[in-house]
């Protein structure tokens, strides 16, 4: 087998290439690696699942770019000193051996503000995973993007905003001096090169954007893709003047919207608790997390003042670094409900770990957009209470405390069999393994998959507009 090179971030990201080599080292690893994981048992959803997928599989063209803008971003941040933002001993230890410089898949930062964001690592080990590894996989590689369903974007957009904040942040908004930037721009160029977006516009391509400031400067052109983020407020502003629409709070939907894009979880960052290992658990709710927040965030300082001398609350201020993730886990173990208030946007990674946990989410988020509704159903496992409510003193108190033991425990038993869609991690280095078959990769491509009928229509409608003729991005009540 000819040596692989170690660290060439410019050479083509090549699909073929790849399938090349690890098909050579699967013959030989196999048995080793993966004898253990290659049949994966699959869990029923009954009273969580709303509706069957008819189809087993969405065929997906992977776009041909240069591997410095996936994993060379990964040999390039373990070629930093440090991450001086929020490091973590995992990353300190990588950084000490040089692995993180020279592996051709380098592992992802274990760092919390970039680990909950990493999506786009696992979505994009899979997709290079030999084939004979993945029966189990719902995306189904095609070498022509004319076979294809969608075509998925490799760009590990999220860890590009972050080396860039990391490093030199005061240009972050800016496009002199900005290498995000300059590869946004790369990645753009690029993609509108290629016959796929020019037959679609770029409504058939996918996008990883997770991080909310992930390709902040080309939001605007790639607005007509399938973007897969966590939530919607790094996204929405509210406009009314220019809203044709009847609500004076109408927010835009001119770049995001469910109707289009996928709404996918963050990585958990506390590990999953098994429901046999559930102990009886002595506080009524539990929350952990930054008091002050902007924008909708605000009611956050609003409900800490009001809860933090309730009896069996606990409010702990911090981060799950490596000394508020033991908080953390003891909290959420310990707690019957955990707190899950809007910060600077609708949604956190909070609420995953407190769903791996078995810690029930009472979600204070008006605006919250959700992974997965139509195949899950939340309120199985989750209190959602409206700010209005919540913002009542002893109101929320007293709604939790007028659950039964035998409702508590049915939450539980129902978020038992929801936690595995929301793991990303299939226990192999790298994310190239057999996937679990309900895992959070095999979800997201199922949700993708249902967006195909519109896709294809818009495209069509596309298709019949005379030259010239620009039509207007629609606000969409949704």
């Amino acid at each position: 087998m000819p040596p692989i090179p170690k660290n060439n971030n410019n050479a083509p990201f090549s699909i073929p290439t790849l399938f090349l080599f690890f098909a050579v080292i699967s013959i030989l690893t196999l048995a080793f690696f993966f004898s253990s994981s290659s049949t994966t048992t699959t869990i029923s959803h009954r009273s969580l699942t709303l509706q069957p997928l008819t189809s087993s599989s969405i065929n997906v063209f992977v776009a041909d770019l240069p591997k410095s803008l996936n994993y060379g971003l990964l040999n390039r941040y373990w070629s930093l000193d440090s991450d001086s933002r929020l490091g973590s001993d995992a990353d300190r230890e990588v950084r000490s051996t040089n692995l993180g410089k020279t592996l051709e898949i380098p592992p992802y930062p274990e760092n919390p503000i970039i680990k909950q964001y990493s999506a786009e690592y696992w979505i994009m080990g899979d997709l290079i995973t030999p084939p004979q590894l993945r029966s189990g996989s719902f995306a189904k590689l095609v070498l022509d993007a004319r076979d294809a369903d969608v075509v998925f974007v490799p760009f590990f957009a999220t860890l590009s905003a972050e080396l860039q904040l990391g490093t030199a942040k005061g240009v972050f908004r800016k496009k002199d001096g900005n290498e995000d930037y300059q590869r946004q721009r790369e990645v753009i160029d690029f993609v509108k090169k290629t016959q796929a977006w020019n037959r679609s516009g770029g409504r058939d391509h996918v996008f990883v954007l997770t991080d909310p400031v992930a390709m902040w400067h080309v939001k605007d052109e790639i607005a007509p893709a399938v973007l897969l983020v966590v939530d919607f407020g790094g996204w929405y502003r509210l406009d009314s003047k220019s809203s044709n629409c009847s609500s004076s709070e109408m927010i835009q939907h001119t770049q995001v919207s469910v109707i289009k894009d996928v709404i996918v979880p963050y990585t958990h960052l506390l590990p999953s608790l098994h429901l046999s290992e559930n102990k009886k658990r002595h506080n009524l709710l539990y929350f952990k997390g930054a008091k002050h927040r902007h924008r909708g965030g605000l009611v956050r300082e609003k409900l800490w003042d009001l809860l933090i001398n309730e009896p069996g609350v606990i409010m702990e201020e911090g981060f799950p670094n490596v000394t508020g993730r033991e908080q953390s886990i003891q909290g959420m173990r310990t707690s019957e409900f955990c707190l899950h208030p809007a910060g600077d946007t609708p949604t956190s990674c909070r609420l995953f770990d407190a769903i791996q946990s078995l810690c029930i989410p009472v979600i204070v988020s008006d605006n919250i957009e959700l992974p997965f509704e139509g195949m899950v159903d939340y309120t199985k496992f989750s209190v959602f209470v409206a700010v209005g409510d919540a913002l009542k003193p002893s109101w929320l108190v007293n709604h939790l405390q007028s659950f039964s033991k035998q409702q508590k425990d049915m939450f539980r038993q129902n978020m038992a069999r929801a936690q595995p869609m929301f793991v990303y991690d299939n226990g192999h280095p790298g994310g190239i393994g057999p996937l679990p078959l309900d895992g959070a990769v095999n979800n997201i491509w199922k949700k993708v998959h249902q967006k195909l009928p519109m896709i294809k229509e818009a495209i069509i409608r596309e298709k019949r507009k005379p030259p010239g003729v620009l039509v207007p991005r629609r606000c969409q009540c949704t």
